[in-house]
């Protein structure tokens, strides 16, 4: 097993360097950013070197990379550092949490991120550089496009076709049999019942707050 570099010091490097290493025993060795946002020598006591440099001093042979981004741009900063890491020879290591139930035949593609509590039923089908955040719920024969980011407790039913660079929020629900189109965003809650064309966003209302005020509560 390859050493391990990972791409970014933020909150998204910090969890991917605990998974890896407490669930995979992978070592990593080095953090990388852009040389223009390179603002520290070191992060979690592991060295920060500009991703300009990252092959000549962690070459590919010898180390895979691992691009912690979560879904900036509607997840097209993540996707170019992804392309850019393979344009350098990089491998990119996915990680499977062992709390995830994983029924599907066919393993995710690189780049990968599937947190605890995700369950993912047979015959599913996942692209390269997907985060699939906690307790998500994929159901059979569903196919979820390269470089799309799923939050917390989402319900994908069976059936179901995401394509490319999808941001789905939290607690969204796709009813089976449905298509959404590439660079879509379904908004915490969301309810989709039918194909979505590409570019849309499905944002639906926010609980409003009560006209009675809290301390009356205590009166009922």
């Amino acid at each position: 097993m390859k050493d391990l570099v990972v791409f970014g010091t933020t909150d998204n490097a910090e969890l991917a360097h605990y998974y890896f290493a407490r669930d995979e025993g992978r070592r990593v060795v080095a953090f990388c950013v852009d040389l223009e946002y390179l603002r520290e020598a070191s992060f979690k006591g592991l060295p920060v070197v500009p991703f300009e440099e990252v092959r000549e001093r962690f070459p590919p042979e010898t180390h895979d990379m691992f691009v912690a981004i979560g879904y900036a741009k509607l997840n097209a900063l993540r996707k170019e550092k992804f392309l850019a890491a393979k344009a350098m020879g990089f491998s990119l290591a996915s990680y499977v949490s062992p709390h995830a139930t994983v029924l599907a035949e066919h393993p995710p593609g690189e780049n990968c991120f599937i947190l605890e509590d995700n369950t993912i039923q047979p015959f599913v089908r996942i692209g390269s550089n997907v985060t699939l955040w906690s307790g998500n719920h994929i159901g059979h024969h569903s196919t979820i496009g390269d470089h799309t980011f799923i939050a917390s407790h989402a319900v994908v039913s069976g059936r179901v076709a995401i394509g490319e660079s999808c941001f789905i929020g939290v607690n969204a629900t796709i009813r089976d049999h449905v298509k959404i189109g590439e660079r879509c965003v379904l908004g915490a809650g969301a309810l989709i019942l039918a194909d979505a064309e590409g570019d849309g966003v499905y944002v639906g209302p926010a609980t409003e707050r009560s006209r009675v005020p809290s301390h009356r509560l205590r009166r009922i």
